[in-house]
């Protein structure tokens, strides 16, 4: 999605977020997909009357005090320590006889589909990784609770302020989904994310190398970093394949402008066949003939994340939850740095710097929960000022809080993405066809480890995922979204 900002300097997380803003109006289909069982207690969609107390000044939101609320945290780059530190505390102390119910799971999807189908859902959830649900099929289903009232309520820090003042602009717009009734709330997006490539600032340093800025110097960097020994290249093939994805489609939005991934997004005919994409997967060809070690491809993502941290990878493609993830294999000078993707020749459409960043790690309320506004509620003291700085605190990344971050001194990784965030401009882009295509996705992550490690060209590689989302395309029980 190409947006000009107000002024290039004047970027920051607001423009990044008014961006991608868009992408998030979603049209959702009348059929559901989960099928949840109506329940005792609940009407003929399966929707319960969930628990309800009286409304107040202290109490926005109407939650019942001693109504259990139960906490689904995923486990990955983020940790649940924010959860269960920061947040279900400021939670315990405004409603102190509530019972607060925590798990974690790195299997999100395996942990809570049979739930849903129950119709026993919890009421909050962090819906991320590798096995997260379908937000769109959720939200067709009705399992997702409508955010309007927690936006519209008043802040925790300021009652004179809704929640939706005290955000970085855009966010309640990315959560919406049109369910065919007028676009509505249903997601919160938490987290500020920034994507490119990671190195150690040390070993660049005692090594005299810099971050390459065209193909050629890339490789030539790369043919040095493998004369000392180094794995100059590497990303996880058994579970991480997405992350390399996201550096070939980067990078063709790089080459082509950011109009190649809205035509992906949106199942343009041709999109994975245009040119942009094919000079991006024939480069990044070349790197995994020449630069991968092709035993990466039965390693998961922390498998070659530490290897990095012993200094046997040069680069690595990741999002700036990579410092936080690895925070205890880290050597303390190891000093993570991110760099974008080089220019492949001087007639790429976007200059170096380009970048893929958005409001990333969804949460959502659980409509047919047993205590909805709890989970609302939950979600507005995560949104309050303490909310915020305590997850910055624990976690090293921005919120889309601005107050949370303010005069924190972000480690050497996440202050690399956030400085080449500034100095990106107008040149950010993003992409949404993973969360709206569930398949395309899985069909696109076997499609990079083929490609990558050298059993297809590239040719056959955009052929693959243009057959698969043609097929998408012609599939009427598959919802269709546009930006």
């Amino acid at each position: 999605m190409s947006v000009t900002p107000d002024r290039p300097s004047d970027l920051t997380r607001r423009t990044l977020l008014g961006r991608t803003a868009a992408a998030g109006l979603l049209v959702t289909p009348a059929a559901g997909l989960l099928s949840a069982c109506a329940t005792s207690g609940s009407d003929d969609t399966g929707k319960k009357d969930g628990a309800e107390g009286t409304k107040s000044d202290q109490n926005p939101l109407g939650v019942k005090e001693d109504a259990a609320l139960e906490v689904i945290i995923f486990n990955g780059g983020y940790g649940e320590k924010y959860a269960t530190d920061v947040h279900e505390p400021l939670y315990k102390k405004e409603f102190p006889k509530a019972e607060i119910k925590h798990q974690s799971t790195q299997a999100i999807s395996t942990v809570l589909q049979p739930r849903f189908a129950a119709g026993n859902p919890p009421e909050f959830v962090n819906n991320s990784g590798e096995k997260l649900m379908d937000f769109g099929a959720l939200v067709k289903d009705g399992q997702l609770q409508d955010l309007t009232e927690l936006w519209d309520a008043p802040s925790v820090d300021d009652p004179s302020k809704k929640v939706r003042d005290t955000v970085v602009p855009g966010t309640v717009e990315q959560g919406m989904y049109d369910t065919g009734d007028g676009a509505k709330p249903y997601v919160l997006y938490y987290v500020s994310t920034v994507y490119g490539l990671w190195y150690s600032g040390k070993l660049f340093q005692s090594n005299g190398w810099q971050p390459a800025k065209t193909w050629d110097e890339f490789m030539g960097l790369l043919d040095k970093i493998k004369g000392k020994g180094i794995t100059p290249y590497g990303y996880a093939g058994a579970n991480a394949a997405y992350y390399q994805w996201n550096v070939i489609l980067t990078h063709a939005a790089k080459i082509g402008g950011a109009d190649v991934l809205k035509n992906i997004d949106n199942l343009t005919p041709g999109a994975w066949t245009a040119d942009p994409v094919l000079k991006a997967a024939t480069a990044w060809a070349e790197v995994g003939a020449k630069y991968l070690d092709k035993s990466f491809e039965g390693l998961k993502h922390t498998d070659v994340q530490l290897q990095q941290d012993q200094y046997k990878v040069g680069f690595y493609p990741s999002g700036d939850w990579l410092e936080n993830e690895q925070k205890q294999n880290t050597p303390p000078d190891f000093q993570y740095q991110l760099t974008t993707m080089p220019d492949l020749t001087s007639a790429d459409a976007m200059p170096f710097g380009a970048l893929r960043a958005a409001a990333g790690e969804g949460y959502f309320v659980s409509a047919r929960s047993n205590n909805p506004r709890g989970g609302m509620e939950y979600m507005r003291q995560m949104l309050s000022t303490a909310g915020a700085k305590g997850f910055t605190e624990t976690v090293k990344a921005a919120t889309v809080v601005p107050a949370g971050s303010e005069g924190y001194a972000f480690p050497p990784g996440v202050a690399s993405s956030q400085a080449a965030l500034k100095a990106a401009g107008a040149n950010v882009v993003n992409l949404m066809f993973d969360n709206w295509y569930k398949e395309l996705d899985t069909e696109c992550r076997t499609a990079t480890n083929e490609l990558m490690f050298g059993r297809v060209k590239a040719e056959q590689f955009c052929e693959r995922m243009q057959k698969r989302a043609d097929a998408l395309t012609k599939d009427d029980s598959v919802a269709k979204f546009q930006r």
